[in-house]
């Protein structure tokens, strides 16, 4: 399952210290102008070394397009593309070799296919996103003539959290903090913890909230093909990603339906909605409201404290890390949330007219 999609698709390869990220889109509509400074640009926003709350791996990150455009804009054929690892510091990983660090895929791999990259994780890596922010900004690129955005932010770090209602903030400032939160004053408190986190050799954990603006009604399917089941699906395959809820969500459960109900209104003729709990989506399929989710990231779990774990062979032994890592994920998750939402929205949409 190195796929992704039914319509527009991306297939990733690649490991965190092998030669290079990559990957092939398909389904790419032909005449879409390839904005490549745009593509780097959403690349530049997930690579490491950004700021003091963020790795220290020091990547350019810089993507090379081998297909599927031609005199700056896509054929309609398959756009495979690689980004080349050039920063690996392979030997900080070698004190792991023989044992399975906690709350990894190393112990899951190995069970799985009996071999694994020790090496920043090899495959499980959250250096494999690059793909997904490259497809992602093709996606977004073929999104604009349909007058779809999507911005998503970080609106909880620990226990620091934004209002649940993202009208109240201005979303054009999520870029203006390293933090990538649009309320400035709890940025501050937000990286002051990330910061503290870190010097402790922890991390910590957040929530990424996401918008889709200008989706039109009528998107996903029904039964299995829900475009909330299809966005769960995309989150929940991020790493780090533990938990997924759109519209009200679990917060919902504490109304009646008299309060939850969106009450349908005709504004000039145009049927549309008074209020928005739904999030945009019935019964699995858009109505025309802005479709927002949220999603939930778990502390990073490699940290630089001493750990009781268990060898190869189930002996115990302890282990502390070495190596650059994040404190916290959220951060750099932002534009990957943004390149998974963008990429599904995309392929529902081309799915119908197919």
């Amino acid at each position: 399952m190195n796929t992704f999609g039914h319509q527009f698709t991306l297939t990733t390869f690649g490991e965190s210290h092998g030669a290079a990220i990559g990957g092939v889109v398909d389904g790419m509509p032909a005449g879409i102008d390839i904005d490549l400074d745009f593509i780097q640009s959403e690349l530049n926003r997930r690579r490491p070394g950004q700021s003091a709350i963020t790795t220290s791996r020091n990547e350019a990150d810089r993507v090379e397009l081998l297909s599927g455009v031609f005199e700056g804009k896509s054929t309609g054929c398959p756009i495979g593309f690689i980004v080349r690892n050039t920063n690996q510091h392979s030997q900080d990983y070698e004190n792991m070799r023989c044992l399975y660090r906690p709350s990894h895929a190393d112990y899951t791999y190995q069970t799985k296919y009996g071999i694994r990259d020790h090496r920043g994780g090899g495959r499980s890596s959250a250096r494999i996103t690059i793909s997904r922010c490259v497809a992602g900004a093709l996606a977004k690129l073929a999104l604009r003539k349909y007058g779809i955005s999507i911005q998503a932010y970080t609106s909880q770090v620990g226990d620091i959290a934004l209002d649940r209602d993202y009208h109240r903030y201005d979303l054009s400032l999520t870029e203006q903090n390293a933090v990538r939160c649009p309320d400035p004053e709890k940025a501050d408190e937000m990286e002051r913890l990330i910061l503290q986190v870190k010097e402790e050799g922890d991390t910590i954990g957040g929530v990424v909230t996401c918008v889709v603006r200008g989706c039109p009604p009528g998107v996903g399917e029904p039964e299995f093909g829900k475009l909330h089941a299809q966005l769960g699906a995309a989150m929940l395959s991020i790493n780090a990603v533990k938990g997924f809820e759109y519209g009200e969500g679990f917060e919902g459960v504490r109304f009646r339906g008299s309060e939850q109900n969106d009450v349908f209104v005709n504004d000039h003729g145009r049927i549309t909605t008074h209020t928005n709990h739904s999030g945009g989506i019935q019964g699995g399929i858009s109505n025309g409201q802005d479709i927002y989710f949220r999603v939930a990231f778990k502390p990073v779990a490699t940290i630089l404290q001493q750990q009781q774990t268990v060898d190869l062979e189930g002996n115990a032994t302890t282990l502390k890390a070495r190596g650059r890592h994040d404190p916290c994920v959220l951060p750099r998750a932002v534009p990957v949330v943004e390149a998974m939402a963008a990429i599904t929205i995309l392929d529902q949409i081309l799915s119908m007219k197919s």
